[in-house]
């Protein structure tokens, strides 16, 4: 089942992180990104779920929880689409560091925790690039949920998996869900190569891990950005809702 294992061919980078919620990678990703501008890089930062394509469709879909697991792999692996061919491949041919938080792996952790097949979810997304670098945050579940639960007033309804049922709490639903998630996530550590990061360890020193291995990643590389780099709109596109 293995897809998009062949680098690709533009002249930047391309940085993802992943893990659980409340395993720390979001604060990493931002570090990173400060550290490789005040480097003189020129640096893209894009997010899951972020595309205008399908955000308000989403969006209004969940509040009517009109979403099949199906449904809800469609609309995201959209999203992911759109943001790749818009977002991601335009500076990476201009030759700069694009970071995403969260990539392709959300979906094959989530939809399948939802029920989708494995198989079927990983062939949705086999149009996408391979990163230079995957890093997968690693926590117990316990740290993680605690560390989300203790700053969150509220949980929302399909963050914290109360679509499938598995508690009629909230913050227990929220447990038990992103536990399966993290059960899904070991099982692609060796199937796609991701680097491991220990997200039990104090922040500048998960930092330092991450940064070492993008140094040894930019071995050869030019801060210089090509000609598409000059033409500022290329990187957005912009979409209205009906």
């Amino acid at each position: 089942m293995s897809v998009f294992d062949k680098k690709h061919e533009y002249p930047g980078k391309l940085f993802i992180v992943e893990g659980v919620d409340g395993s720390g990678k979001s604060t990493q990703i931002d570090l990173l990104k400060k550290w490789l501008e005040s480097e003189g890089y020129s640096v893209f930062f894009t997010e899951w779920n972020s595309s205008e394509l399908v955000k308000e469709t989403t969006r209004e879909a969940k509040k009517k929880n009109l979403l099949t697991p199906t449904t809800f792999s469609l609309l995201h692996a959209t999203d992911f689409a759109d943001r790749l061919y818009y977002q991601i491949i335009p500076p990476l041919k201009a030759g700069m560091v694009v970071l995403a938080d969260r990539y392709a792996y959300t979906a094959f952790a989530r939809d399948v925790v939802r029920g989708v097949s494995p198989r079927w979810v990983r062939n949705l997304y086999g149009f996408a690039l391979k990163p230079d670098i995957s890093f997968y945050f690693d926590v117990p579940i316990q740290m993680a949920c605690d560390r989300i639960l203790s700053n969150r007033a509220e949980i929302k309804f399909h963050e914290a998996g109360m679509d499938l049922g598995l508690s009629t709490d909230t913050r227990e639903s929220f447990r038990i869900f992103q536990g399966r998630i993290m059960d899904e996530y070991k099982k692609m550590i060796d199937e796609f190569d991701l680097t491991l990061v220990d997200a039990t360890m104090e922040i500048h020193d998960q930092q330092n891990v991450v940064r070492e291995k993008v140094k040894e990643a930019m071995k050869g590389y030019s801060k210089k950005r090509t000609i598409h780099a000059r033409r500022a709109k290329v990187f957005w596109r912009k979409f209205s809702i009906s």
